[in-house]
């Protein structure tokens, strides 16, 4: 798959596994794993900006996305918007430039994210 195919994909699978349930309705497993995607949508977010620049906001605007179909009670909004800015924090300062490394941890960041939003695709 092209390198630049792989956010749009990740992107349009995150749309339809966020569409199937509300946050509520989400298992506690479940719940842990939209955790662990907010983590991975706040690194490919520092990740992507550190190559693309801090005006982009493509996994930002995913992370939004993802709050507004989960629909999350206060005190699980809060969670996820935590681990997205603790995703972001880390990998900002881990890579703070765009270089050969910062290409693969997008890459490994990618599929981390795509083991996650397929577990929660399934039934």
């Amino acid at each position: 798959m092209p390198k630049r195919l792989r956010p749009a994909v990740i992107a349009a699978i995150l749309t339809l596994v966020s569409s199937v349930a509300l946050a509520q309705e989400r298992s506690p497993a479940q719940r842990q794993t939209l955790t662990d995607l907010a983590y991975v949508l706040g690194q490919s977010h520092a990740l992507r900006q550190a190559c693309a620049g801090q005006t982009d906001q493509f996994w930002r605007d995913r992370m939004f996305k993802l709050l507004q179909t989960e629909a999350p009670d206060p005190a699980f909004d809060r969670r996820l918007k935590q681990a997205f800015n603790t995703g972001y924090a880390g990998a900002q300062a881990a890579f703070p430039a765009c270089d050969a490394q910062t290409r693969r941890e997008e890459e490994r960041t990618a599929a981390h994210g795509r083991t996650l939003v397929e577990s929660l695709a399934q039934p």
